[in-house]
This record gives C-alpha cells, sequence and structure tokens, in this order.
C-alpha cells in the first residue's frame, strides 16, 4: 500500500505548524497580569519610618492619613491649620509628662514591693522584639535580678499601626488595672464569697461534686445521640418542656434530663449528653491532699459493699426557689427564676425481724468500707435527699404557663406512681461502656445499678446488684418497655391535690406575667446561668452570638482546642491548685479549659473563652429568630477593621461570676462592628428599626436596632447599653476567705497590667494558622462551638467548626502534660481508647444490630442442618455394611478428590488430541502459517513436540493391532495424502475444495 505524503509540507512539519498555530492563538487571547501601585506619599514615609531614617510624624508632626489626619481636616478645604498643629503637639507634649511620671510611679511601687514566688513582677517589654521574644517573657518565672533595665520610652510603647484607620484604647493608654476598676466604677479589691470558718469539717479545704448516686438517663430522638439509655422505667423527655410552650428561658445548659441536646439546636443549649441522676452519697473532692477521696479508693469501697436493687419511687415535681441571678429584686421588672427538680424517694424495704432497712444498711456498710480505705474527710456522711434536678434559671411565660407545666408534669408523674405502687429497680436492657468508647464491647446494663459520676455528666464506672431481680421486680422493670403502660395512662386523668400542692414554693407571688415591652437594652449584659428576658415577639430564647474566640491549645496531649490566638495565656491567671479558690457554684469550673482530675468534679470542658459582642437569640426562625445562613449573609456584607482588645482588669461581677474586662473603646473597631449589627439586626425599638441589604430580621436579637456603642459600659460611655466587651473566667467562684479573695484579684491584676504594657494600644489576635493578620469575627452556635469565622475588610470567611461537638464525657480538657504515656492519665476515656483497641470483627459484629445478628445466627444454622441432612442422606445410601459415618466422610472426602484428578487428567488428554490432530491436518505449511501469527514459547513448543511423539506410537501400536487397518491407512496416505515435505513444496492452486 502506498503511503500518502503531504506536497504542502514536509513529513512532520504539519503537526509542528499546528502546535505554533495554538500558541500563537493562546498567547494572543491571554491578557497579561500586571501589578501596579499607585503612588502615594504614605507608603515612601512607611518605607522610611520602618528603615529608621525619620520619624512617624514628619512635617512638623503632621499625621498624612488616618484618624489623626481626618481630624485636623477643616471645612473640606484641605488645609491644615497652624493652630491645630500647635494645638497638637501640646497635647502629645503633656500626655508624654503625665505617661512619664506615671512610669515614675510605678517603678517606685516596684521597687518598693516585696518580691514573692507568687506574685507576679511587672515587666516593661519594648515593641521592637518578636512576638516569640515578648511570649518568652512570663512574669512568675522571672528573676527580679535578670529582668532587663528598658526605660519606658515613648516610641517604644506607640503601636505604630501604619495606614490602620482605627486602633483600640488610646485615651487610657497609661492607666494600671487598679486605676481603670475605679474608671468602670467596679471594687477589684474583693467581692468574692469567703467560706463559712463553722462550716470547715476536719482538714477538708476543697469542696467537690464528685458522687455515687443512680441514673435516669435517657436517649431519645431528639436529644444528644451520646445519651446513655439507663432508665427504661421513667419517660423523662414527656416532663421537660422542649418546644417552649410554657417556658421562656433557662440557662445555657437548659434541661439537664430528657435526652441532652444536639448540636446545631435552635435554642444553641450547651451540646451536653442527659446527665439527670438521684445522689445517694456525696463524695466531694477527689484531692486526697485536700481532705479528698480518690477515684481509686471509691473503686475499692464498692468492692466490698453488697447491695440489693434499690426501688425508686416518683414523688413530685417541685418549682421554686429564686436563682442566685438576683433577678428576683424588687423593682427590676424581670421575671424571677427557680430551679425544677424532681422529687423521689428510695423505698425501705425490711426483712424479717430487722429493724434497720436495705437501704440503711447499705448506707452503713458504704461508710464502713469508705472509712476502711483512709477517705478523706470531705465526704458526705449526712443523708441526702434523693431528688432529680431538671433544669436551672428557669423563667416561665407567666403564672398561667408554669401553673399548666406544673400541672402536666405531674399529671404524668401520677401515671408513674400507678405503674410503680411500690417503687420500681432503675435499669435497662441496653448496652454501654463506661467511660463510652472504652477498651472492649459494650456490656449489658441491667437492673438496680449504682453509678460513680465524677461529675454530673461523666459517669466512670457502674456497679451491679448482688442479686437478681425477684419476679415483681422484672414485671415492673420492663413494664413500660414492654409497652404495658397504655392502660395507665387511660386511666389516670387527674393530679391528687395532695400531691400537686408541694410542688410549687414560689406560688404566693399571684398571677403574674411576662411583660415583652419591659425589655432594656443592658439586658444584653446577661448572666448565663439563668434566663433570658425575651424582647416582643421572640417566643425561643437561644445562645448564638457573635463574638472574638479567645481560646488556646493547651500543652497537654489531650486537648482538643483549637488556638485561635498566641496573645494571652490566660492559664497564668487561674488558680489550678486551688490556693485562693475553694469551689464553684454550679457544675462548670475554670471555661479557659477544665481538667479531668480537677479535685473539685466539675465538668471536664475544652477552652471556651470568648468575648461576646452581640447576641443574636435562636436561629429558629418560626419562633421569631434567624437562621444561620442568613447570619452568615449579613456578616459577609459587614467592612469592618480588624479587632483590637486590651484588657482592663478581673473582678467579681454583680452575678459572683469571675470576670476580665476590656476597654470599651466605642470609637475602635469593635465599636463600629457592634453600630453595625445594631443597624442591620437589633430589634425594633423606641421608633427604631434595622435595615440591611439580605432582608431577613429576627425578633430574638438581645439588642435594639437603636443601640450604639457610646451606650455601653466604661467611663466615656453612658452606661445604659448593651456594649461591654467581657469574658467569663469562671461561674460563681467561691474563695477560701475575703482575703483569699482579695489576694487573687490582685494577682491576676498584676498580670493584666504586664498585658497592657505588653499592647498598649491593644492587639487583634490571631495565630499562625488562625486569622494570621488578626482581628477576625466568629460566630459562635454557644459558647462551646465557634461555628463561622469572618475576616475584617472583607477579606474573606469559612466554616470554623470542631469537627462537631462531642459529649463531655469524652474528656477533651488538659491533663496530665504526659499524655497517654504518664500513669495519671489512664483513666481517661482517650487513654483506654488507644490502649485498647476494639477488635474489628467486634466492631462490625455490633454494627449488625439485634437484628442482623439475629439474621446471620439464623442463616448460617439453616445452612448447618442442611448440609448435615444431605450428609446423613447420603451416607445411609452408599455406606458400607458396618461401616461409620467418619470412615464413610473420609473415604467419600478421598473418592471425591481422586475423581476430580481423574476428570482434570482427561481433559488434558483431550486437548493433547487436538492440538495433535490439528498439527497433522495442517501440515508444515500451517505450522509456518501460525508461527508468521504468532510466536510460541519455548515450553509450548516442546509440548506440541511431546504431543506429535505420543501421536506416532499410538498409530504404531495400531498397525500392529489390525494388518487390514494397516493397509488401508497406508493406502490412504499413498494416494489421497501426501507426506510433510510434499505439502510443504504444493502449489496453492492445487489445494481446492472439492
Amino acid at each position: 500500500m502506498k503511503k500518502h505524503v503531504s506536497s504542502e509540507f514536509p513529513n512532520g512539519q504539519f503537526l509542528r505548524f499546528g502546535v505554533l498555530v495554538i500558541c500563537a492563538v493562546v498567547a494572543l487571547n491571554i491578557t497579561p497580569t500586571v501589578i501596579a501601585f499607585i503612588p502615594d506619599r504614605s507608603r515612601v514615609v512607611q518605607k522610611r519610618v520602618d528603615s529608621g531614617a525619620q520619624s512617624r510624624h514628619r512635617d512638623n508632626g503632621i499625621p498624612i492619613e488616618g484618624g489623626g489626619y481626618r481630624s485636623l481636616m477643616r471645612n473640606g478645604s484641605g488645609k491644615v491649620q497652624a493652630d491645630a498643629v500647635k494645638e497638637m503637639k501640646s497635647e502629645h507634649k503633656r500626655k508624654e509628662t503625665i505617661k512619664s511620671d506615671n512610669a515614675r510611679k510605678r517603678r517606685e511601687r516596684r521597687i518598693n514591693r516585696p518580691l514573692t514566688a507568687d506574685a507576679p513582677v511587672e515587666v516593661i517589654i519594648p515593641e521592637n522584639l518578636t512576638v516569640d521574644e515578648k511570649n518568652s517573657i512570663r512574669i512568675g518565672n522571672t528573676d527580679k535580678d535578670s529582668l532587663p533595665n528598658y526605660s519606658e520610652e515613648p516610641e517604644f510603647m506607640r503601636r505604630r499601626l501604619g495606614s490602620q484607620l482605627t486602633g483600640c484604647c488610646y485615651t487610657y493608654g497609661d492607666y494600671a488595672a487598679e486605676d481603670m476598676c475605679g474608671l468602670y466604677g467596679v471594687d477589684c479589691e474583693g467581692g468574692g464569697d469567703g467560706k463559712n470558718e463553722d462550716d470547715e469539717e476536719g482538714d477538708c479545704s476543697q469542696d467537690g461534686l464528685s458522687f455515687i448516686g443512680i441514673s435516669f438517663s435517657v436517649n431519645t430522638e431528639d436529644g444528644n445521640p451520646y445519651s446513655y439509655q439507663l432508665c427504661d422505667q421513667f419517660a423523662m423527655e414527656s416532663i421537660i418542656d422542649r418546644d417552649y410552650d410554657y417556658v421562656m428561658s433557662m440557662d445555657e445548659d437548659g434541661w439537664l434530663v430528657g435526652g441532652g441536646y444536639k448540636t446545631f439546636d435552635y435554642s444553641g443549649k450547651m451540646p451536653y449528653i442527659d446527665s439527670s441522676h438521684t445522689e445517694l452519697v456525696r463524695i466531694g473532692s477527689l484531692d486526697v491532699d485536700k481532705g479528698g477521696t480518690s477515684i481509686a479508693q471509691v473503686y475499692e469501697a464498692m468492692s466490698s459493699v453488697y447491695f440489693a436493687p434499690l426501688n425508686i419511687y416518683p414523688e413530685y415535681l417541685k418549682g421554686g426557689g429564686g436563682h442566685h441571678s438576683g433577678d428576683e429584686d424588687e423593682g427590676d421588672g424581670q421575671v424571677e427564676s427557680c430551679d425544677v427538680t424532681l422529687v423521689v424517694s428510695v423505698v425501705e424495704e425490711y426483712d424479717d425481724n430487722q429493724n434497720y432497712s436495705e437501704y440503711e444498711y447499705f448506707l452503713d456498710q458504704l461508710f464502713s468500707a469508705l472509712e476502711d480505705v483512709n477517705g478523706g474527710p470531705c465526704m458526705d456522711d449526712r443523708d441526702t435527699d434523693p431528688h432529680v434536678s431538671m433544669v436551672r434559671g428557669l423563667k416561665f411565660k407567666s403564672s398561667y404557663a408554669q401553673y399548666n407545666y406544673m400541672y402536666s408534669s405531674n399529671l404524668e408523674v401520677a401515671v408513674w406512681q400507678a405503674m410503680y405502687p411500690n417503687g420500681v429497680p432503675i435499669g435497662s436492657k441496653s448496652y454501654a461502656a463506661f467511660p463510652p468508647g472504652g477498651s472492649s464491647k459494650r456490656e449489658y446494663v441491667g437492673y438496680g445499678n449504682l453509678y460513680f459520676f465524677f461529675d454530673r455528666a461523666n459517669i466512670t464506672s457502674a456497679f451491679n446488684p448482688n442479686r437478681d431481680l425477684t419476679d415483681d421486680e422484672s414485671y415492673y422493670a420492663t413494664l413500660y418497655s414492654s409497652g404495658g403502660s397504655d392502660t395507665f395512662y387511660s386511666s389516670v386523668t387527674s393530679v391528687d391535690e395532695n400531691m400537686y400542692a408541694g410542688s410549687n414554693d414560689n406560688n404566693d407571688n399571684g398571677d403574674w406575667e411576662h411583660n415583652p415591652y419591659n425589655w432594656k437594652s443592658s439586658y444584653a449584659q446577661h448572666d448565663m446561668t439563668d434566663g433570658w428576658d425575651l424582647p416582643p415577639n421572640c417566643n425561643q430564647e437561644g445562645e448564638t452570638f457573635f463574638g472574638i474566640p479567645l481560646s488556646m491549645t493547651s500543652d497537654s496531649k489531650l486537648q482538643s482546642t483549637s488556638s485561635f490566638q498566641s496573645q494571652f495565656d490566660f492559664e497564668n491567671i487561674i488558680d489550678r491548685n486551688y490556693t485562693y479558690i475553694e469551689s464553684f457554684g454550679t457544675n462548670h469550673g475554670w471555661l479557659v479549659g477544665e481538667s479531668i482530675g480537677n479535685g473539685a468534679g466539675s465538668i471536664v470542658d475544652k477552652d471556651t473563652a470568648h468575648i461576646p459582642l452581640f447576641y443574636m437569640g435562636t436561629t429558629n426562625p418560626n419562633m421569631g429568630g434567624m437562621s444561620l445562613s442568613n447570619m452568615i449573609a449579613i456578616a459577609k456584607k459587614i467592612e469592618f477593621g480588624a479587632l483590637y482588645i486590651k484588657p482592663a482588669f478581673v473582678f467579681i461581677d454583680e452575678s459572683g461570676h469571675l470576670v476580665m474586662q476590656f476597654e470599651a473603646d466605642a470609637t475602635s473597631a469593635i465599636g463600629y462592628l457592634y453600630d453595625s449589627f445594631c443597624k442591620q439586626v437589633g430589634i425594633s425599638w423606641n421608633y427604631e428599626t434595622p435595615s440591611n441589604n439580605v432582608g431577613s430580621y429576627t425578633n430574638c436579637a438581645m439588642h435594639a436596632a437603636g443601640d450604639r456603642a457610646a451606650y455601653g459600659c466604661g467611663p466615656d460611655n453612658s452606661n445604659t447599653g448593651g456594649f461591654c466587651p467581657r469574658m467569663t473566667i469562671a461561674y460563681s467562684v467561691e474563695f477560701q476567705s475575703e482575703d483569699h479573695s482579695a489576694a487573687y484579684i490582685q494577682q491576676a491584676n498584676n498580670y493584666v497590667d504586664y498585658w497592657r504594657s505588653l499592647y498598649p494600644t491593644g492587639v487583634a489576635v490571631g495565630t499562625n494558622k488562625f486569622c494570621k493578620d488578626g482581628g477576625c469575627l466568629g460566630l459562635f452556635l454557644n459558647r462551646y462551638d465557634l461555628y463561622f469565622v469572618f475576616k475584617p475588610d472583607l477579606g474573606g470567611s469559612w466554616v470554623e467548626y470542631n469537627g462537631a461537638s462531642a459529649a463531655p464525657t469524652f474528656s477533651p480538657a488538659p491533663t496530665w502534660t504526659g499524655g497517654c504515656d504518664d500513669p495519671h492519665n489512664f483513666h481517661l476515656d482517650k487513654c483506654f481508647r488507644k490502649r485498647f483497641h476494639p477488635r474489628q470483627s467486634a466492631v462490625a459484629w455490633d454494627s449488625l444490630g439485634e437484628v442482623g445478628q439475629l439474621s446471620v445466627f439464623l442463616v448460617t444454622f439453616m445452612a448447618a442442618t442442611l448440609s448435615i441432612s444431605i450428609f446423613l442422606a447420603r451416607a445411609r445410601k452408599r455406606r458400607r455394611k458396618g461401616e461409620s459415618y467418619f470412615a464413610f466422610f473420609v473415604r467419600d472426602l478421598t473418592r471425591k478428590r481422586k475423581k476430580i484428578w481423574k476428570k482434570k487428567k482427561k481433559k488434558k488428554s483431550r486437548r493433547k488430541k487436538a492440538a495433535d490432530l490439528e498439527e497433522s491436518m495442517l501440515g508444515d505449511d500451517g505450522a509456518s502459517r501460525k508461527s508468521k501469527r504468532s510466536h510460541k514459547s519455548s515450553r509450548s513448543r516442546s509440548k506440541s513436540k511431546s504431543g506429535r511423539s505420543s501421536s506416532r506410537s499410538r498409530r504404531s501400536r495400531s498397525k500392529s493391532r489390525s494388518k487390514s487397518r494397516m493397509h488401508d491407512s497406508d493406502r490412504n496416505n499413498d494416494s489421497g495424502r501426501p507426506d510433510d515435505k510434499q505439502v510443504g513444496q504444493m502449489d496453492p492452486a492445487q489445494h481446492k475444495l472439492v
């Protein structure tokens, strides 16, 4: 076949030409990217300032841009008046004089102050040091003689903002924390509660919350998926108001019973598991050095105690008792909050001729066992009133709503009373692991168990009773789960008056109703351990807010908190050793990260340090709120500058919480951002309405559209609005004494003075991996979960969600620094999972569930029985006389193998015969054509040769058997079939089909 060659291009040139044409077209269509800058004087001046060739303000000290420049412009003409320049110079000189005088006084105080190991030393750090060099200087670890003697020169202390249009906190840059307390009208010399010396028991110097009790935890569809199912007897979700039909608001934890809360709940409550329980014995502190009892001692004591399943009888639902936040003050106008509890009792059963009940005998045994293991004096050896804490800081919509809630809930309790007239052992037929995700498979829960609670939300061990349930106990324990409760719900239709009479302690207030129009902008400065007073047209509370994240990753390998800033190490103001602190008034400890083994038994939380700026409320639009997507859309359109913050002082606020106040500079970027949020998403109030480009609004924000940062807290503001940047360090702190309270506040404020000297004009927080330029804004679902982040100057935004919130039983908080290699951490959940990995087969088997496991078992059983039946039928038919079934099985198995081998041998011989026949029919010419089509391997050629030799031997044997057949074959070979050589030499034209 001839090849066609183009007459225009040589061979291969056409392809090259096409490539060149394509490159030319692409080059013509690509617009070159040109990087250009508009030449402006600010860049030149900034370059000279950075190189040290000139000072920041040249040309008679006139600023070239920023707030200072705009303040000097008059009438829009652009001319700077000489008197303004002169005034600015004199003002600057006056400030420098005041600053040097204050520095001299502080140096004198520092020299005269005795230096102790616990007291921080005030150090002035120059601005020309790097961030690592600044962070390396720590007050508590620095020797007085080794401190650098830096002079407090103004050039060092002034932040060079460059082209920054907004800074922070210039006015009070030279004030110490003690001075700032007076400017804000706060007493920083104390305020904390000290314990009563009469209440001190023995050598117990620390209260604790660990205890032994009974769990009523349930796992529900609307609750936290990590919640345990430990109570099949009481439908706890039936006595809570999750839909806000009667309830207006609660504290940040929400309902403690009924399944807990999911993440992304509309209410924004903390995503905790169900922690419902009743406490039987308070262990208290776990710190042996402070009079506590260790976990190992508790386990050893419980191992020697024998107890029968305890029967629990529900009494009634109780609501009342003013909360500690102070909202019950007369004339304030806020709705009083209360705590709601379910009162239960332990049914005391007596054996024959016994004066002590089984429950009393168990308590005596337990206290004796704890004494035998040298339990500490912090253990509570007094009787407790069994109850289930359901919610704290709850506010009802009205007295009528409170009455209806109490009636409906007590009606449910009345049904339980009818079902269990003599009480019921609490338990479940489910499976659970303590702690969850532990070393081995989940174990059967059972009935009548007692549990050790490290804190309210952390069960670390279960203790089984010494006997099984009786028939009557088993009937009542499984009555609800087996579907036998329908008749009781239909028969019980009212509540006993005697039972309901004790369910309201604060029923003396008469009829009342929440007035939403009594709402004030100052309510935004809220106590998170109490409920909100909601504004008009808002039907559900919410904890979602915009703020500044300040949490940090701990040195512990077990800490899962992300680092959102590296400028403030709040660990330096935390009393981990409880030198000053005695206990906390809530189940939460240090909000900047609590440790397991903290002694006080506080909930093990990760670092949740933050500054809330603007509370958005619920994310449920059907209840008056705004969806998360609309919140994000609005925040993306707000152009705010880098958010600079500066700590002012540490104090105890009016609710008893330990708080760090930041300077409330209404002219800073934070103040501008607060004003923008109020204008765009604040609620309509006093004839002011919000306006934004998204067209989405909320009735549940805790800030008014007319509110401004200038109305907030601080010496330069009017103290009537909601702007007040604060960070809560701990809730309801209780000190060992008033002197300890004052000493702690002074030590903390000494460190605040260090930060104020380090950042005289504030700092935009961030890290090398998070918000590198600093000053970002965050959208929080609650204080636990940072969801979305916005960079300043419309620099972008992204989702910053920490892999979803896990239940607090997955201890994410800092512990001993050795991680899981340290024996102190062996009991932690993560270390259990790391040391004892569950087998993959066990995980796969558990994933099938009960139905899947039963199906696999049935299929396996049917397959096995079918195989056995087939074998028996075959054995009866083919078994020899006197032969056993096993011998037949062996013989049948070997016979099958022989048959399989013979079949394979026959197939191989047939293939060889077919190959020999093909070669004999084709001859040499066919072989040559086959060699042209493909190359045979040496092995295949050797096989073909052996095949031909074997065929010759078979033909020779056939000749010896029959002479007539030999003559016929020779005749055929001579007449009709040429030999191989003749076939190879024949003309192709002679091959004709006849």
